[in-house]
């Protein structure tokens, strides 16, 4: 008599989209030190010892969730920003309206607070991210400004670009790639000058709320003359 086939049998295939599935919220509720693989192989359904047949470490790991399961969320994102045909502080809108929805109904929010507040111990994670996700979001958000207020130069400064020059090269790499020469202006196909770091560097705010300050002063001191 033949022993009755098994209702459900799961594919060898299938296992590393499960574990990183599970690994996914695992890093969201836990953050990355306290995440034991241990754990997340238990939710994925597989051993621990199966879980290094795909993954040697943790941080192999937590590159395939963002490369897997983080990545190709953000990236259909950005090529919304891309097509986009109205004006740019409507693509600011509906860049924050689908953020919001995209943290909402999945862990990122979790694992982006993770990686802030972990960089500093684990810098791979802060690389593998600004990397994956961040390089290529503002390529498209680049894209999307180019095509909407034709600037002649887009300086990047403030927290995102802080201490990570790296990201420079990449992101004009993502608005080139995305624009594919669409564009058909000289300071456009000169990436590297195109898009640039503040002159001051990490002086540019706190210089710039100066000059603000110093000309709202200037302003109302000549409308204080004007009106005596």
């Amino acid at each position: 008599m033949l022993a009755e086939a098994p209702k459900f049998r799961r594919r060898k295939a299938d296992r590393p989209g499960e574990i990183i599935a599970a690994a996914l919220h695992v890093f969201a509720e836990k953050g990355f030190a306290a995440a034991r693989l241990d754990e997340i192989a238990g939710r994925a359904g597989v051993s621990k010892g199966s879980l290094y047949l795909y993954f040697a470490t943790k941080e192999a790991l937590f590159r395939a969730v963002v490369e897997q399961a983080i990545a190709p969320e953000v990236r259909a994102i950005g090529g919304l920003l891309a097509a986009h045909p109205g004006p740019f502080p409507d693509l600011l809108a509906l860049l924050a309206e689908r953020l919001s929805t995209l943290v909402d109904r999945s862990p990122l929010g979790g694992v982006a607070k993770m990686v802030i507040s972990e960089a500093r111990n684990f810098p791979e994670l802060a690389r593998v991210w600004h990397d994956e996700l961040v390089a290529h979001a503002l390529g498209q958000l680049l894209h999307a400004l180019v095509l909407t207020g034709v600037p002649r130069r887009i300086v990047m400064g403030g927290g995102v670009m802080v201490g990570t020059d790296h990201l420079f090269p990449r992101v004009r790499a993502a608005m080139s790639k995305s624009l594919a020469g669409y564009v058909a202006l000289p300071e456009v196909a000169d990436a590297d000058t195109f898009v640039a770091p503040p002159a001051l560097g990490g002086n540019a705010g706190p210089l710039g709320a100066i000059v603000l300050g110093a000309q709202a002063l200037g302003e109302q001191l000549q409308t204080s003359f004007m009106g005596a």
